[in-house]
């Protein structure tokens, strides 16, 4: 789909929470640059009606005023395409000139129309309120998929079948090539390697995630596979449930939304701010800053500093928010020894260093021994688990090594830790055969 000119309006369809067709919410108008929003008629009737989220669009009839910087509802921002399904579209528009083409040229009614229809969360985007018209994939293997990146990156044109077939994981989020497939019962995101990877992303993931999970967090299973040769990120998606009539849909909020910020603002995201949210609007608070808790201090010891308020989210069925599986836990490239994570930890600290974690250990109800506690757990997990690991994901002993010197467990993140109270630094670490 292209448009002869740019649509002024489209219309928001929303899968309520255990329905598996999407009914028509609202319209979206392109107003002076920004994106207006508001409920239609029929969905305010309806009795299961929800709203998309009550911060920021409450349930009630007129256009809906913008919260303070915003252009777009920051939940409508969540279900459009990030920097790797931009690109995508542009390849589509622009072919091999659309690496130079700015992507802000493209208003961000058209991103949210010539994307896929099975995007992230529970929201679709269609130019009609009457008529649904899912826009879907054809079926291609996962070498053509790959062989689509690979062009997408080079700004060469694809084939009409691998245009459809790769504009269906247009709508994920993330910088990273990747595409949508789906396996029988389960639905599922591919990420692939990037031409300009230096060293084996795609693994480095899966072991942060599979060792995340193994340190006890709630984390999305992932399994790799090959094709063509390389290796593929398979992450089970969290956001999909198979039912007899189809598949329902899970509504998201990204911690950026729940922020009232967007990515000009997300510098001022915060750790801090995100367990004040869980307090007092979350269901099971406590529980859930206990794994938020233990998600940043793992971040910190594998070395994800790519952990912004886009790759922390919320489910929402209209009454409660509950943290979503943790993803996108990936290793971050260091150009020195020191590091920063996505987030404010600690008031203006965002210092990648268990102390700044365990300082902010308050915030999330917990004791400092309880802080304790749990980043020993997760240490000592990456110390005993660490080679059968690397085993499954077949790592090789060069990336092994990049790994363990330069992400996980860099000295760095102890600088200033003193676990055994009393004993040094230089102590705590002298046993640890990992850090050798």
């Amino acid at each position: 789909m292209t448009f002869k000119s740019a649509p002024r309006e489209a219309f928001v369809w929303i899968w309520l929470p255990g329905a598996t067709k999407p009914v028509v919410a609202g319209r979206l108008e392109a107003s002076n640059g920004s994106l207006l929003f508001n409920y239609g008629r029929s969905f305010l009737e309806r009795e299961e009606a929800i709203s998309l989220f009550p911060a920021e669009l409450p349930l009630q009839a007129g256009h809906i005023p913008l919260l303070n910087g915003l252009t777009v509802p920051g939940c409508i921002r969540d279900a459009a395409p990030d920097a790797w399904g931009r690109r995508v579209i542009l390849n589509k528009i622009h072919g091999k000139n659309s690496r130079n083409i700015d992507p802000d040229t493209i208003e961000e009614l058209n991103y949210l129309l010539l994307s896929g229809s099975d995007r992230i969360g529970g929201l679709d985007f269609q130019l009609s309120p009457s008529e649904y018209v899912p826009r879907m994939a054809k079926n291609a293997s996962m070498e053509e998929l790959l062989e689509a990146a690979e062009r997408v990156e080079k700004g060469v044109p694809l084939t009409p079948e691998l245009d459809r077939a790769f504009l269906h994981g247009s709508s994920i989020g993330g910088a990273r090539p990747k595409v949508l497939i789906e396996d029988g019962d389960r639905k599922l995101i591919a990420k692939f390697s990037s031409s300009t990877d230096t060293r084996n992303v795609v693994k480095a993931e899966y072991v942060a995630m599979r060792l995340a999970h193994m340190a006890g967090m709630d984390v999305a299973p992932v399994r790799l596979a090959k094709a063509a040769n390389k290796d593929v990120l398979l992450i089970e998606r969290f956001d999909r449930e198979k039912a007899d009539t189809g598949w329902t849909r899970k509504i998201m909020i990204s911690a950026l939304t729940l922020f009232g910020l967007d990515e000009m603002m997300a510098r001022y995201a915060s750790y801090e701010t995100f367990t004040e949210i869980i307090r007092h609007r979350f269901a099971n608070p406590k529980e859930t800053l206990r794994e938020l808790f233990s998600r940043m201090a793992f971040n910190v010891l594998c070395g994800n500093t790519d952990d912004h308020a886009r790759n922390h989210a919320a489910f929402w069925d209209g009454e409660s928010l509950v943290l979503t599986p943790a993803y996108d836990i990936c290793p971050q490239d260091r150009s020195g020894n020191e590091a920063s994570q996505g987030m404010l930890i600690y008031g203006e600290n965002r210092s990648s260093r268990i102390v700044t974690c365990i300082e902010a250990a308050h915030n999330y109800l917990l004791t400092e021994d309880e802080a304790v506690e749990i980043i020993e757990n997760q240490i000592e997990t990456i110390e005993q688990r660490w080679g059968e690991v690397c085993e499954e994901a077949e790592l090789s002993t060069i990336d092994q090594n990049m790994l363990r010197s330069r992400q996980f467990l860099n000295p760095f993140a102890f600088d200033g830790y003193n676990a055994n109270r009393g004993n040094g630094l230089e102590t705590k670490l002298g046993n640890r055969k990992f850090l050798e």
